[in-house]
């Protein structure tokens, strides 16, 4: 079985100029922990929900709000995105993925095609409901 099986194919892709404003938009909007930052439709960046939360002021939505607190939604996607890619192509097995999660400690694996376009993402949750669903299928035979 291949990680385009268990991939979601729900993917958000920003361009590297967006600004944070419209990342943390986005970030509410989906629920996604991940965004792709693409370039000519192939991957250049990854952003986590993390990395958008460590890039903003606090005090961004508060009452304490300042003009500088404001001023950091106005950085740009390049300027935070991860550009130390881990990603899998599309039908690489659901074993290699584990080997990337394990070796390279990363919390998603963006799937490309073999023209090096964004086609999915695998996250540690994908990979343990796909262990959860073949111990279950194995209880129910045995």
């Amino acid at each position: 079985m291949g990680v385009n099986e268990i991939m979601s194919q729900r993917v958000v892709s920003v361009q590297m100029d967006d600004s944070l404003h419209t990342l943390k938009e986005l970030f509410e909007a989906t629920g996604f922990h991940h965004l792709l930052v693409v370039e000519n439709k192939k991957l250049v960046g990854v952003i986590s929900d993390r990395d958008l939360l460590k890039s903003l002021s606090p005090f961004t939505d508060t009452l304490s709000e300042r003009l500088k607190d404001r001023a950091t939604l106005e950085r740009r996607a390049h300027q935070i995105m991860s550009r130390d890619i881990v990603a899998i192509q599309e039908h690489s097995s659901i074993m290699k993925a584990i080997a990337f999660f394990n070796r390279r400690r990363v919390s998603c694996l963006p799937v490309l095609n073999q023209a090096g376009e964004p086609v999915g993402i695998v996250s540690w949750r994908d990979i343990l409901r796909y262990i959860e669903e073949k111990v279950l299928k194995k209880q129910r035979i045995t």
